[in-house]
């Protein structure tokens, strides 16, 4: 298996699932905070005939993302695609009660380290991979002031990279995938009938086209 795909955010949600989808056709490097959620992934991926390489660690930590982006390098050359869907929810609150440490750790994940991973990130993708980002637009919304406001900065982050690469590479997407029962949902919308929300592995295997094409 040559093709390389590296997932931050990894460990739930969106990530776990695209995972799994692209296990068959990828080696995965999955990062992610949650050990457990990692191993899980490890066994599932294995159980379908790929493999994965797990990287347990906290984006917002510089030292730790150089040295993976270095071990990258060294083991495989480089990237073939880069998946960025860690993120931070944090608390719906009115707009003037927003607490100074939920908003400086939405900042230091949406933010600083999308910043940080596009700049580490770049030289390993080279002009022919690919960066895919996922967009969740609740920018302006009632009470999403830390989660609208650092996840939107987050997309137009991705939208300038998009626009600086377009004829040089590497080649940059942002895609916009359906409601689905995450736990950052959850966190939201409590006591939404999840019933009526995007199967979470459907929708990997509907945007997946979208990500290799």
């Amino acid at each position: 298996m040559d093709k390389t795909c590296l997932i931050t955010g990894a460990s739930r949600g969106l990530g776990h699932a695209l995972a799994l989808a692209l296990a068959p056709t990828h080696h995965i490097i999955a990062v992610g905070r949650t050990i457990g959620a990692l191993e899980e992934l490890d066994d599932r991926i294995k159980a379908q005939g790929g493999a994965a390489t797990l990287a347990p660690m906290d984006i917002t930590k510089p030292e730790a993302m150089q040295q993976l982006c270095r071990a990258i390098h060294d083991r495989w050359g480089g990237l073939d695609l880069w998946l960025h869907t860690a993120i931070h929810a944090g608390p719906l609150t009115p707009t003037p009660h927003l607490a100074d440490k939920d908003l400086d750790t939405s900042i230091a994940v949406n933010l600083r380290a999308t910043a940080r991973l596009i700049a580490y990130a770049a030289p390993l993708l080279g002009a022919t991979g690919r960066a895919v980002f996922f967009d969740d637009p609740q920018g302006g919304a009632p009470y999403f002031g830390h989660y609208g406001s650092t996840k939107a900065g987050q997309i137009a982050l991705a939208q300038s990279w998009a626009a600086e690469t377009r004829r040089i590479g590497p080649q940059v997407r942002i895609l916009a995938p359906r409601p689905m029962p995450t736990a950052t949902r959850a966190r939201f919308h409590p006591g939404e009938d999840r019933s009526t929300l995007a199967d979470i592995h459907a929708e990997a295997a509907r945007l997946l086209p979208e990500i290799l094409h």
